[in-house]
C-alpha cells in the first residue's frame, strides 16, 4: 500500500496575496512505502520539534486524494509551509471510505513526533484513541475541512474549515431563486432532489442539511415533504413540494449515479443538488443516458469544482456550484498548526464559500478556487 508524503523545505517568502481564493506554489514530492515511514528509526523520531532551517514539522492527514478537492488543499497546505518556513508531510488515504488506512497514517504521524498535526477525521470515533496519544505526547492538533467532530474536549485547538451549514443554504437560496417560478406556477406536486455522498461525515451532513432546511424556509415549512434517505426524512401528506434526498449505500461511483439516476428519472423533478464534487458527478454520469439536466430542462445545481462539474457549468447542464475556498483551507490549517506549536492562543477560522456559474468564472475572486 502507498502512501502519498510530500515535503516542503524552507523557501524565502512568496509574494502573493491572501485576499483572494489562493494562488500557486511548487512543491517537490516523493512516494515511499508506508511501511518505511511507520519503521522510522527512534533517532529520527525523536529528532527536535524542528529541523531543517530551523522549520516546524507539520503533518497533515486529509481524508484522501479520491477527488481534486484534497489537491487544492494540499496545494495551500504546501504554500502556507513555505511561506511559513515550515516542513509540511501531507498524507491521505486512498479514499473516503478508508477508516483504517487514514488511521495508520494518523499513528504514524504521532510517532514522528511533530509539532504539530492537521487532522481532517474520516471517523472521530475510530480516531480517539490516536487522538490521546497525540494529547499525551503534548502535541496540537488542527482540525480542517470537516474537522474532528466530538473530539475530546482540549483535543482540537482550532479548525480551518468552511461554514457548510451556511454554504448548503447559498446553494438552496440560490436554486431557489431559479425555480420559484416553477414552485409558484405549479399544477401539481414537484420535486427537488439532493444527492448526498454519505450521511457520516460532518461537512457533508450539514451542506445537506443546511441545503434542505433553507429549502423548506424559502419554500415553506408547511408546504414541503422531506423524504427518501432516513437521515433528513420529514414527511408530510398533500405537501405540493418533495425533496428528495438520496445517499447511497457505499460510496462508489456506480452506486451513487444509480441513485442519482432513481431521483433524475421522476417525472415530477424541476431541480437537484449534489452536495459535493464526488455527487455533482454522479448526477452528471446518471444524466449521460437520461438528458434531464440543462437549460430549459431540470435545473441541476452543485458543491465544490472538479474538471468534470466545471465542463458541465461551462456547457449549460449545471445552473451553477457553491465552491469552497481549498486553497485557503489548508494554508489556513499550517498556519493554525505553527501558531499552536509556538504556543499562541488560536481560534476557529470560516474559509468562506462563493457561488459560482459559467458568467462568474473568470472573476479573480472565484478562479483560483475552482480547482480541475
Amino acid at each position: 500500500m502507498k502512501k502519498r508524503i510530500l515535503a516542503v523545505a524552507v523557501a524565502g517568502l512568496m509574494a502573493m496575496s491572501l485576499a483572494a481564493c489562493g494562488g500557486s506554489s511548487g512543491s517537490g514530492s516523493s512516494e515511499a512505502d508506508k511501511t518505511t515511514a511507520a519503521a522510522a528509526d527512534s533517532s529520527q523520531a525523536d529528532a527536535s520539534k524542528t529541523d531543517g532551517a530551523g522549520g516546524k514539522k507539520i503533518n497533515v492527514i486529509a481524508k484522501g486524494f479520491q477527488h481534486q478537492f484534497w489537491k487544492a488543499v494540499e496545494k495551500g497546505a504546501m504554500q502556507a509551509g513555505s511561506e511559513l518556513g515550515a516542513e509540511v508531510t501531507f498524507q491521505g488515504p486512498d479514499n473516503e471510505s478508508a477508516i483504517a488506512q487514514q488511521i495508520e497514517y494518523l499513528d504514524a504521524a504521532i510517532a514522528q513526533k511533530p509539532a504539530a498535526i492537521c487532522f481532517a477525521a474520516l471517523d472521530t470515533q475510530a480516531s480517539l484513541g490516536s487522538i490521546q496519544t497525540a494529547m499525551d505526547a503534548g502535541i496540537p492538533i488542527i482540525g480542517f475541512d470537516s474537522g474532528v467532530p466530538d473530539a475530546p474536549e482540549g483535543a482540537i485547538k482550532a479548525n480551518a474549515s468552511t461554514n457548510n451549514l451556511e454554504a448548503g443554504k447559498l446553494a438552496a437560496d440560490e436554486t431557489y431563486k431559479l425555480i420559484k417560478d416553477k414552485i409558484d406556477g405549479a399544477s401539481g406536486t414537484v420535486r427537488i432532489g439532493v444527492v448526498a455522498q454519505e450521511s457520516n461525515s460532518q461537512s457533508i451532513v450539514e451542506r445537506t442539511k443546511g441545503f434542505v432546511e433553507e429549502m423548506k424556509k424559502n419554500i415553506g415549512e408547511d408546504k414541503v415533504s422531506v423524504e427518501g434517505h432516513d437521515s433528513l426524512k420529514a414527511e408530510k401528506a398533500g405537501a405540493p413540494v418533495v425533496i428528495d434526498v438520496g445517499i447511497p449505500a457505499e460510496v462508489k461511483d456506480a452506486d451513487a449515479a444509480a441513485v442519482a439516476s432513481a431521483i433524475l428519472e421522476k417525472s415530477d423533478l424541476i431541480a437537484i443538488y449534489g452536495s459535493n464534487e464526488f455527487a455533482a458527478n454522479a448526477i452528471i454520469t446518471a444524466n449521460e443516458g437520461l438528458d434531464k439536466i440543462g437549460d430549459g430542462k431540470v435545473v441541476a445545481v452543485g458543491f465544490d469544482a472538479g474538471k468534470k462539474q466545471l465542463q458541465a457549468i461551462k456547457d449549460g447542464l449545471f445552473a451553477g456550484s457553491v465552491t469552497q475556498d481549498p486553497v485557503q483551507i489548508g494554508y489556513k490549517a499550517v498556519e493554525l498548526a505553527v501558531k499552536a506549536a509556538n504556543g499562541e492562543s488560536v481560534s476557529d477560522v470560516d474559509t468562506g464559500a462563493l457561488w459560482y456559474t459559467k458568467d462568474n468564472m473568470e472573476d479573480p475572486k472565484i478562479a483560483p478556487c475552482l480547482y480541475e
